[in-house]
């Protein structure tokens, strides 16, 4: 169990309701590999599990190409024909909580806990994996409804994450998928943790999750959060440079351009964020209403910022 559950209620409550979005828009968000030796498994070039064609086109739809009416489509074609692969479920959940969709939200978390309980039968390593990630996103669940008259309830379901990841890191310590998405987590949270360090995380990533590009933009986003804008620019570059066609890296490279600019009161790191804001809202159609005025929004700031400068 990771020593930031000592963490006082009112800081976990502070931060459980962000990394619900964060981590299951990330954590599960699983990305194709470029060229993947092995059909509908993007994570494993040895022991490849049968994950499901319909399944892997949702990934490549949201994740390469960033387009979410897609992946919608080829969501609903998973469901109704690969209804034994929780990762489906997951995404269809993740999904649901961008949207801010709760009932569906609701609907797909229970539906991945039960998938990820049933597999555990026959293939353990997974089984336990995604019945983790189908408690932690019951608690993402609780804590959108009922807020912080929610907290102690969502805490003891993150308890029982890290139970069941820890199930399945004493299966396979190495295995890609489940340092993906551990690698995440424990990213996330300790970055938002003020007590916290997230070395080991970031070591976690960089040495057993796949695919690479995933792992790029994970740390891109940790050292962003941690104020690092250089390596995260980094990183950022190389989940651009591996994923050209996805809006949401270019959205990524803009906010820490936008940030390093400000830091450094540099017109030409302004311009360029905002070069990669316009990238970004050029495909705008692909993305969630939400995230496009989001995008917006900082692209505008960006502006004032230039502005300023005079």
């Amino acid at each position: 169990m990771t020593k930031w559950f000592s963490a006082p209620q009112s800081i976990m409550l502070a931060r459980i309701t962000s990394l619900a979005q964060a981590t299951f828009s990330a954590a599960i968000a699983f990305h194709l590999a470029m060229n993947p030796a092995f059909a509908g498994d993007p994570f494993r070039d040895n022991n490849p599990r049968a994950i499901g064609d319909k399944t892997e086109a949702a990934f490549r739809a949201v994740f390469q190409k960033g387009n979410y009416p897609e992946a919608e489509n080829y969501l609903k074609q998973a469901l109704a024909s690969e209804p034994n692969e929780p990762l489906a479920y997951a995404m269809r959940a993740s999904l649901a909580y961008t949207n801010n969709d709760v009932a569906t939200l609701a609907t797909y978390s229970t539906k991945t806990l039960e998938a990820g309980q049933k597999l555990i039968a026959t293939d353990p390593l997974r089984g336990n994996l995604y019945t983790a990630v189908g408690t932690f996103l019951e608690g993402a669940v609780i804590i959108t409804r009922e807020g912080a008259g929610g907290a102690a309830q969502a805490l003891g379901k993150l308890r029982q994450v890290y139970q069941y990841l820890d199930k399945a890191e004493a299966i396979s310590a190495n295995d890609p998928e489940l340092n993906l998405i551990k690698g995440y987590m424990d990213l996330l949270l300790a970055v938002n943790l003020p007590f916290t360090n997230p070395d080991e995380a970031i070591q976690r990533l960089e040495k057993n999750a796949a695919p690479q590009y995933l792992v790029d933009r994970g740390i891109a986003i940790a050292y962003r959060d941690l104020k690092n804008y250089s390596q995260a620019l980094d990183y950022a570059n190389r989940a651009v440079k591996a994923t050209a066609d996805n809006p949401e890296v270019y959205y990524l490279k803009a906010q820490i351009l936008h940030e390093q600019g400000r830091q450094q009161n540099s017109r030409q790191l302004l311009q360029d964020a905002i070069a990669n804001f316009d990238i970004a809202l050029s495909k705008k159609s692909q993305l969630p209403a939400d995230l496009v005025k989001q995008i917006q929004s900082e692209r505008s700031r960006a502006n004032d910022t230039l502005k300023s400068l005079g």
